[in-house]
This record gives C-alpha cells, sequence and structure tokens, in this order.
C-alpha cells in the first residue's frame, strides 16, 4: 500500500469565490475571544502593549502565512499541509504533521459545542435546566448539553449539504459580527475617553509577553484555505494573497476591538467586567442593547469558527484516507454535495457528545491543541525550505519574495512560539492533563502509522 496522496480527480466541486474564502479564513480566527477575552488583555498588557502584542504576533503568523501562501498556490489540493509535506519531507514527517493538525481541528469543534451555551447564557441565564452531573469540578447543565448538541447538528447539516452551503452559512453570520463590530467602533470614536487607556503599559511590562503568546491561538485558521483548496475557483495566485489578507484583517479586527474596550471602560470597570466587550459597548451607547449585539457578534464568531474548523478537518481525515493511514470511509464524497461526509458526520457526532464532558477537560484539549498547530506550522515552514532548496522549478503561481529568509524566518519564530508551550514557560502546557492528552494522542497516531505505513 502506498501512502503516496493521490492526485487531483477534480472530484470536489470548486465554488468558492473570493469572498467566500476571507469569510471562511477571518471567521476560523476571530471565534469568541474577540468578545470574552478583550478586557484581560487591556488589563494585562495595557492599551499600547495590547496594540504591540497583536502587531508582533500577527507579523509572526503572517510570516508563517506567506509559506502557506507560495504551498497552497503550487499545490491547490485537499488536504493542505499533508501534501506539502508529503512532498518535501517524506510519509513518517507528513503523517507527523497532519495528526497534530487533526487534533488541533477536532478539538476547537468539541471546544464550540461548549462555548455556544456559554455565550447564549450570557443572554438568557434561564437556559440551565438542571446539573446532570460534575466532571473534574465543571457543572454539566442538560441546557447546555441540548444546545451544544443542536449546534453541532446545525453546523453538520451545513456542511453534509455542501461547502457552498457551508459558505452561504459563514457569509450570512459574518454580516452579525461585523454589525456587532461596528456598534463598538462608532460607540468608541463618539463617545471614547481617551483617559481610560492608561497605562498605556501596564505595569509590569511583561503582561505584553503574557498576550503575545497568546496571539497564535487566536489567528489559528488561516490554514484552512489550504485544506478546501480544491474547492476554490480562482486562480492559485490570488489563493495565497488571500490567505495573507485574512490574517492582517484578523489582526486589525483583535486591535480594534481591544482599543475600543480600552476607550470604553476604565480600569475599575475592566477589573469588575466578566464580559468586557458587552459592557464597553453597552457604556458607550448608554443602553445594555449594544451590549446584546455585541454578545450575539461573539456567538456569530463561534458559529464561524466551528464552520470553519468542522470543514478543515474533514479535509484532512479525507487526506488521510487518501494517504491510507485511516478508514476509507473518510475519502468517500457525496455523491449529490461532493463532501467529505463520512469525516463531517464524525465530527459532528462527536461534537454532539462534547458538552458531556463538561468545560475543564475541553480548556484543556484546546490548549494541547495550540501546542499541536504550531508543530504543524514548524512542518511547513520547514517543507517550505525544502521545497525551494530541492524542486527550485516547482511552479509557485504566488512566489514569496526573498523565500528563504522568509522560510528561515518561519521556522525561528515556529520554534519560539512552540517553545511557549514547554515547561520552562509561565504559559506551558498543565502536566499531567494536557500533556496527557497530547501522549495519548500521539500513541494512537504511532499506532496507525505503523499499521499503515508504506511496505
Amino acid at each position: 500500500m502506498s501512502s503516496q496522496p493521490k492526485a487531483d480527480t477534480g472530484r470536489f466541486a470548486k465554488v468558492l469565490k473570493t469572498r467566500d474564502v476571507i469569510a471562511l479564513s477571518f471567521g476560523a480566527m476571530i471565534g469568541w475571544s474577540w468578545v470574552l477575552m478583550t478586557g484581560f488583555w487591556v488589563q494585562t498588557a495595557g492599551s499600547l502593549g495590547t496594540l504591540i502584542a497583536f502587531t508582533a504576533g500577527g507579523l509572526a503568523i503572517a510570516m508563517i502565512g506567506l509559506t502557506y501562501s507560495e504551498l497552497a498556490s503550487a499545490m491547490p489540493k485537499a488536504g493542505g499541509e499533508h501534501v506539502y509535506t508529503h512532498r518535501a519531507l517524506g510519509a513518517r514527517w507528513s503523517f507527523v504533521c497532519t495528526w497534530a493538525l487533526l487534533f488541533a481541528y477536532v478539538a476547537v469543534c468539541l471546544f464550540e459545542a461548549v462555548a455556544l451555551p456559554t455565550a447564549i447564557e450570557y443572554l438568557a441565564p434561564a437556559i440551565r435546566i438542571g446539573t446532570l452531573w460534575q466532571v473534574l469540578g465543571s457543572d454539566v447543565d442538560l441546557g447546555f448539553v441540548l444546545i451544544g448538541a443542536g449546534g453541532a447538528i446545525v453546523i453538520t447539516f451545513a456542511n453534509v449539504r455542501g461547502i457552498k452551503s457551508a459558505a452561504r452559512l459563514q457569509n450570512a453570520v459574518m454580516l452579525m459580527i461585523f454589525a456587532a463590530g461596528a456598534i463598538l467602533l462608532s460607540g468608541a470614536v463618539a463617545y471614547g475617553n481617551p483617559d481610560f487607556t492608561k497605562p498605556l503599559i501596564a505595569t509590569p511590562a511583561t503582561g505584553i509577553l503574557s498576550v503575545l503568546i497568546m496571539v497564535p491561538a487566536m489567528l489559528v485558521g488561516f490554514d484552512v484555505i489550504p485544506q478546501s483548496a480544491e474547492e476554490i475557483d480562482l486562480p492559485a495566485a490570488r489563493i495565497g494573497k488571500l490567505l495573507i489578507i485574512s490574517v492582517l484583517l484578523a489582526v486589525a479586527w483583535y486591535v480594534a476591538i481591544a482599543l475600543s474596550v480600552a476607550l470604553a471602560l476604565d480600569p475599575q470597570q475592566l477589573e469588575q467586567s466578566t464580559m468586557a466587550t458587552g459592557d464597553a459597548a453597552s457604556a458607550l451607547w448608554g443602553g445594555g442593547w449594544a451590549g446584546t449585539a455585541l454578545v450575539l457578534g461573539g456567538i456569530g464568531g463561534i458559529l464561524t469558527s466551528w464552520n470553519a474548523f468542522i470543514i478543515g478537518a474533514s479535509r484532512v481525515l479525507f487526506a488521510l484516507a487518501e494517504s491510507g493511514y485511516v478508514p476509507k470511509a473518510f475519502a468517500r464524497l457525496h455523491p449529490k454535495y461532493q463532501t467529505p461526509y463520512v469525516g463531517v458526520l464524525t465530527i459532528g457526532l462527536v461534537s454532539c457528545i462534547s458538552p458531556l464532558f463538561g468545560r475543564t477537560i475541553l480548556v484543556w484539549l484546546i490548549d494541547a491543541s495550540s501546542f499541536a498547530v504550531m508543530i504543524a506550522f514548524l512542518f511547513v515552514a520547514i517543507a517550505f525550505i525544502a521545497l525551494r532548496n530541492n524542486e527550485p522549478e516547482l511552479e509557485r503561481p504566488f512566489r514569496v519574495k526573498y523565500g528563504k529568509a522568509v522560510g528561515y524566518g518561519a521556522i525561528v519564530l515556529s520554534i519560539a512560539l512552540l517553545s511557549a508551550y514547554l515547561p520552562w514557560s509561565p504559559s506551558a502546557l498543565i502536566w499531567p492533563y494536557e500533556w496527557l492528552m497530547i501522549l495519548v494522542w500521539s500513541v494512537l497516531g504511532g499506532l496507525l502509522f505503523f499499521a499503515h505505513r508504506p511496505k
């Protein structure tokens, strides 16, 4: 059995246009954090410190993204990273990269099933019906389980019906997110108080570093574009450009939202707030309706992120199945909708189940998945350099200038960001829980690889 990814057979429907691609990638990166975490960022780093942290982190991710852009334009295949690393580094390292990426994508899908009812509770506390049980100190409420599972069913149904259906959902929800953001930004411009932004840099200034190491996790999602490259109906060179544009838009969004919150709430109000972005909108406009609109935008972010990552995860499973590392069923395409429906349904099923395990475990899962995705970023950067050295003649519709400098820079930055999760870092993964998740997933991957490795 060969592990070589199959050539493009044209079985995927090429339906995604420019707006769809931007909405898919941008929506994946925005998620819920722009509503939930903004107050923490401003308190920890200061208003200017948050700007510095996101600008520096955004430039690092953009450099990594440039390597993706060139590779995605050269090899616009479903599976993205799996294809690039297989060609450049061989089956073994390709599997390591792809298996890590699958863990990260699925973890996000599982977490969103818990994040959705958590966000809705801010607007409707009555959704709590009754506690079923506790898992590691986290209550599992029946109302939360029903809402999380219901959201999973809607997202799964949209994705089974085709990526165009999923893109329509993404575009519609993005309008809700932009409307919510416009309320906050316009309020900050009209009524914000510059005195509230002080201190510009929090004490101690190392708070900037605390925010900086969170930035890669906020910007994971641009790599969903390479996963769906076979379904993009655009010139290959434009795929690479749109990937970088989406990263820059996401950075600008996070910075604009953070500065708006800093203009709306003084330090004491930030300290007391549990949902700073919503509270900032209410304070600026003098009415609870504005805060409600912001939280609705945050719920939209949950849906767009969830939608994008179920697309990405199902395409990763498709690529692994094409290479023979997971059951061939995951490589089946729906006869009508041309989607890898077995993977979509499987991820949807585990997303329905995930709220039964409480929030604590899933937070650990997300932390571990951030580590995993940085592993994938590192391998893609190495593959970029390997292909520049070994296949200089490869057609690259989007060719990065100063490619080797960018490639080696991406490698160094990936290692630096990866080290933030290691034991000597203040943001290290938690032992034994988060490291145990990585260990179990690694052992499972090792068993699959050695059971299906090329003969």
